[in-house]
């Protein structure tokens, strides 16, 4: 049996329709052994790989306003704050590193300085999902390692490339991006986000081509700052995710007992 990765990218409040594909990939008794994100994707992915399913990241992310996710923090590189958000997660998983994870996971973020992409596969998670998710411009950068870092959607925003690099056999993609509509910006939220995510749309388009099965939720009806939307976002994504994987009629049920002797054995050395 191959080894199933997922990646998860990024697409500000869309990445709640990630929640529905993760309930998708349940109903079909599809596990995951590797998984990684970036921006909101690795938000969602670090949760899922420590743990937290489907119906516990729905409630989680159900709660969330702007306000809970940003503060102000006005600089000469940013106009917020997302330090919240790395609150979020130690709220729910605790004060965890990345390699502690139940399941491998890795975060991308980007090197301000050099424009390189930044896998993260060790150090606290919490910091390493706020570097990911850090919109140039809007959040004030992450520093990790002696390196500023950005939003990985800069570099790698469906991380399709870094989970076969870690060891993913089968790849599953979500592209949050693909066939979503931009409205006229109302205001400097909206102005900062749809020129950030023009860049990662034309980018993603070569990214996901090495995918073995790719998932492009329609959100073309969704404002991508509207916390308001996330039930809605979240049915979205587990009605186009179902409906690919049946389509596909795909193989990839993996024997969950021998999954997490696997798992122990692993662990312990063995």
């Amino acid at each position: 049996m191959k080894k199933i990765g997922l990646a998860l990218g990024g697409g500000a409040v869309l990445g709640a329709a990630h929640i529905g594909v993760l309930k998708a990939l349940k109903e079909k008794e599809i596990n995951v052994q590797f998984i990684s994100g970036t921006s909101i994707g690795a938000f969602v992915a670090a949760l899922y790989a420590f743990g937290k399913d489907w119906e516990e990241i729905n409630e989680i992310s159900c709660k969330l306003k702007w306000m809970d996710i940003s503060s102000i923090s006005l600089s000469r590189y940013s106009l917020l704050s997302n330090e919240k958000f790395g609150d979020l997660l130690v709220e729910h998983i605790g004060d965890k590193r990345i390699e502690e994870a139940d399941i491998p996971l890795a975060i991308i973020a980007t090197d301000a300085g050099k424009g390189e992409k930044v896998v993260l596969r060790e150090g606290p998670v919490a910091q390493a999902v706020m570097a990911s998710t850090c919109i140039p411009g809007l959040f004030k950068p992450v520093k990790i390692g002696g390196r500023m870092l950005l939003d990985g959607g800069i570099v790698e925003n469906v991380p399709i490339k870094t989970l076969r690099e870690i060891g993913a056999e089968y790849v599953i993609g979500v592209d949050l991006n693909a066939q979503h509509e931009y409205q006229e910006p109302q205001n400097i939220l909206d102005v900062l986000l749809n020129s950030f995510h023009f860049i990662m749309q034309q980018s993603a388009k070569f990214q996901t081509q090495n995918a073995d099965l790719l998932i492009k939720p329609d959100l073309s009806g969704f404002d991508r700052a509207d916390t308001s939307q996330i039930e809605e976002l979240i049915q979205k994504g587990y009605e186009d995710g179902i409906e690919i994987l049946e389509e596909r009629d795909l193989n990839l049920k993996t024997n969950w007992f021998a999954e997490q002797w696997g798992r122990l054995r692993t662990k312990l050395g063995l």
